[in-house]
């Protein structure tokens, strides 16, 4: 069966070849841990179970995970396989499931979430926002949180840097989608989120303008409930070099011009990342050694 569940629609038989996105069709991660770096509301005290999938439906010439989103670095594993993860994950006191980068293994997700009957834990997609609606349709009364980016709101910017004409047009229809799902956010008595959406923004050098101008589209579009993310931590990676404009962290001029705006519109609900964020410590070290998947 040829797939066309992301919104490249490579139409690519992939147990025959690699889709768009350079996976074939069992799901490959890269990485399965108890990640403690993610929103409070997400990583609490115990960390998020967290799983990191291989491949993309994105190009990002600055992306930090480019080993495994371009390269597709990590390992193949059978669809029971990664049933038992999930559940590993659980046992070691994991306070969700977090699946980072799942939109081209949404069918191989969901078979493995019914292998899980004994997961208890809510479920989070955690995601590029370049989703299509037939996608989130089959993860309906699956996911409890979601977590995408919104990364572009010019559709130059976003061919350009990340090879997706319709970023924003796409995004803007999955983020509706996923707010439909699962409405307002709960929090349990520890303050970690049970249900809910939290929408991510990377704050890019040179690019304030479209910071700002995608902080008005989610104040005019998604109802003021919802919870944002403003992240600074942009560090030039992968080809970011090729791209003067992206060979830099951002400016404190910058990191303040779009805080000013996310103040200004009164988002109350949210996070906001501190400018020393942008250190390579926070990212993920993808290395099979010491995995036990």
């Amino acid at each position: 069966m040829v797939c066309g569940y992301c919104p490249r629609k490579c139409n690519t038989d992939r147990q025959l070849s690699a889709g768009f996105c350079g996976m074939g069709e069992l799901p490959v991660i890269a990485r399965a841990f108890l990640h403690h770096w993610e929103e409070p509301c997400i990583s609490g005290s115990r960390g998020s179970g967290t799983v990191f999938f291989s491949g993309c439906n994105l190009k990002c010439v600055y992306c930090q995970n480019y080993r495994i989103s371009h390269e597709n670095y990590g390992r193949a594993i059978s669809i029971e396989r990664l049933s038992e993860v999930f559940l590993k994950l659980q046992q070691k006191g994991a306070h969700n499931i977090n699946l980072v980068t799942p939109s081209h293994f949404v069918k191989q997700i969901c078979a493995s979430l019914d292998c899980s009957r004994d997961l208890k834990i809510p479920i989070v997609y955690n995601s590029n926002g370049y989703d299509s609606l037939k996608s989130l349709n089959i993860m309906e009364g699956t996911v409890n949180i979601y977590l995408p980016d919104l990364k572009y709101y010019s559709s130059m910017v976003s061919l350009k840097y990340s090879g997706a004409e319709d970023y924003f047009r796409t995004a803007a229809a999955a983020l509706r989608e996923m707010y439909r799902q699962t409405g307002p956010a709960i929090f349990d008595e520890e303050g970690i989120m049970q249900r809910g959406m939290i929408i991510r923004h990377l704050i890019l050098p040179g690019y304030s303008g479209e910071s700002v101008k995608l902080l008005e589209w989610v104040r005019a579009n998604i109802p003021e409930d919802v919870h944002l993310s403003l992240m600074s931590q942009y560090t030039p990676y992968h080809k970011a070099y090729l791209h003067p404009e992206l060979n830099r962290r951002i400016t404190a001029w910058e990191y303040e011009k779009v805080l000013g705006k996310f103040y200004k519109l009164g988002f109350k609900n949210g996070y906001i990342q501190e400018r020393e964020s942008a250190s390579e410590e926070y990212i993920p070290d993808f290395n099979l050694g010491d995995m036990d998947f």
